[in-house]
């Protein structure tokens, strides 16, 4: 829904790949406003929740350049349903499946870029088989209280924003 006020006078490539990058030219309110725009697929985030205890993973993340404490997150691939996803990615980074139910849904980082996630929480968790992970994943997987968890993120320790609402929704919700 294009806001009231709001006119496209142009969209250009800048870059295409695994994410892309474009230059929207529109006028805002009379205004010509130019402004870069990273597409990115949808995505999916698994609050895995036992009992009292949320399993979460460590991951080395090139733009932070360093090791952040986060809830399973991934793409949706082609094809997939954010259901799917979310099944896929449990598998692949923490080894469970489990019963998934809806959270939440916003956008990342709206300021910039097109990616909408979809947060699920999974409960009755059951140990599988690990999935294969990505080439740039180096996954360690931390079970802990969901009362240590959101402490980490009040302290610092957990500089995620996907982790720090979800965490924090999950902790607020029935």
């Amino acid at each position: 829904m294009m806001a009231k006020g709001v006119q496209l006078i142009k969209s250009s490539p800048i870059y295409s790949g695994s994410i892309s990058l474009r230059n929207d030219k529109f006028s805002l309110n009379g205004k010509v406003i130019s402004k870069e725009i990273v597409e990115h697929k949808d995505s999916v985030g698994v609050v895995a929740a036992s009992g009292s205890d949320v399993i979460l993973v460590t991951q080395y993340r090139r733009a932070a350049g360093k090791v952040l404490l986060e809830i399973p997150a991934g793409k949706i691939e082609k094809g997939e349903t954010p259901e799917q996803a979310a099944v896929r990615e449990m598998a692949e980074e923490i080894g469970y499946s489990g019963k998934l139910k809806p959270l939440l849904r916003w956008y990342l980082a709206p300021g910039y870029s097109t990616e909408f996630m979809h947060v699920f929480v999974a409960t009755n968790l059951k140990k599988i088989k690990r999935g294969t992970l990505d080439d740039d994943e180096n996954i360690r997987i931390k079970k802990m209280k969901l009362s240590a968890a959101l402490k980490k993120c009040i302290n610092g320790e957990i500089q995620d924003c996907k982790t720090i609402a979800a965490l924090f929704a999950y902790s607020q919700s029935d």
